[in-house]
């Protein structure tokens, strides 16, 4: 059974502040020793990943002790529990390769998935304090919010509410990897009117769709569901979408949590 659209609120705030703690751990690490190292895909992870995954999955089992919470360094240790029709998808720190360049845009990604949809997400920027939140209908964007003063917010950051937009009539703006931009990407975008190309890194490309700031973002590169998921519950609630290439609709709890090639958009023309 979901729960009511009050409990919704309430739930998301709590896994927001969890999401704000989270952040606090990874910055104490920012300037110091990182503690990185290779996984067996090769990727990197650092000490900042294991400890904010560590303190996220016991936050949740303690918020939420019936839903199972996937994770990416659980995963990468074979230690992932079975999931039904609920479940939280965490990535502590997505952006690690930006967290060790230190260009800020890294992030901490909490999603609740339900029947496939993450319908609850959270993504945490604590370097560049930036916060995107949604428990869907409608996402909310919070700034300054300082990741060693806990939740609490500067007066002249309060929550606003966030849209995404329909393109303009004179071209889409894009929003391509920072670090992962290929050639089939380029191929794609060839199909489409494009007046500008912006890089993000991390899940900020799915909240500055969903802030209407850019129109579309197309992946073809590998990615995970702990990846994708806060990022695109984010852009839901703002009003946008997220498709597989042929247009059906993008799901979760996919063999080995493993994502195919995707298309974020804004709002839809028509």
């Amino acid at each position: 059974m979901k729960p009511a659209s009050s409990d919704r609120k309430t739930l998301t705030l709590a896994v927001r502040d969890i999401a704000v703690k989270a952040g606090a751990i990874i910055m104490d690490y920012y300037e110091g020793n990182k503690g990185i190292r290779k996984k067996s895909d090769s990727s990197p992870v650092t000490d900042a990943d294991e400890a904010a995954e560590k303190f996220i999955i016991t936050e949740l089992t303690a918020l939420t002790p019936d839903i199972p919470v996937i994770a990416e360094e659980l995963a990468a240790a074979g230690r992932l529990p079975d999931v039904k029709d609920r479940f939280w998808m965490v990535d502590p720190l997505d952006g690690t390769k930006e967290f060790i360049d230190k260009n800020g845009e890294f992030t901490v990604n909490i999603a609740l998935i339900e029947y496939g949809v993450p319908t609850i997400g959270v993504v945490y920027a604590p370097a560049i304090q930036r916060m995107f939140y949604s428990a869907g209908p409608g996402a909310t964007y919070e700034q300054k919010i300082d990741p060693h003063q806990g939740p609490s917010r500067q007066p002249d950051s309060a929550p606003k509410e966030i849209r995404a937009r329909k393109p303009a009539d004179d071209g889409f703006i894009v929003i391509a990897s920072r670090s992962h931009r290929d050639k089939k990407t380029d191929e794609f975008l060839a199909a489409y009117h494009v007046k500008d190309i912006i890089a993000a890194g991390s899940s900020l490309k799915f909240c500055v769709l969903a802030a209407g700031e850019a129109d579309l973002y197309p992946r073809h590169g590998p990615t995970m569901e702990w990846d994708t998921a806060a990022g695109q519950a984010v852009l839901l609630g703002a009003g946008g979408r997220v498709t597989n290439m042929d247009g059906s609709p993008f799901l979760y709890g996919k063999p080995e949590f493993r994502n195919p090639h995707f298309i974020a958009w804004g709002a839809p023309k028509d």
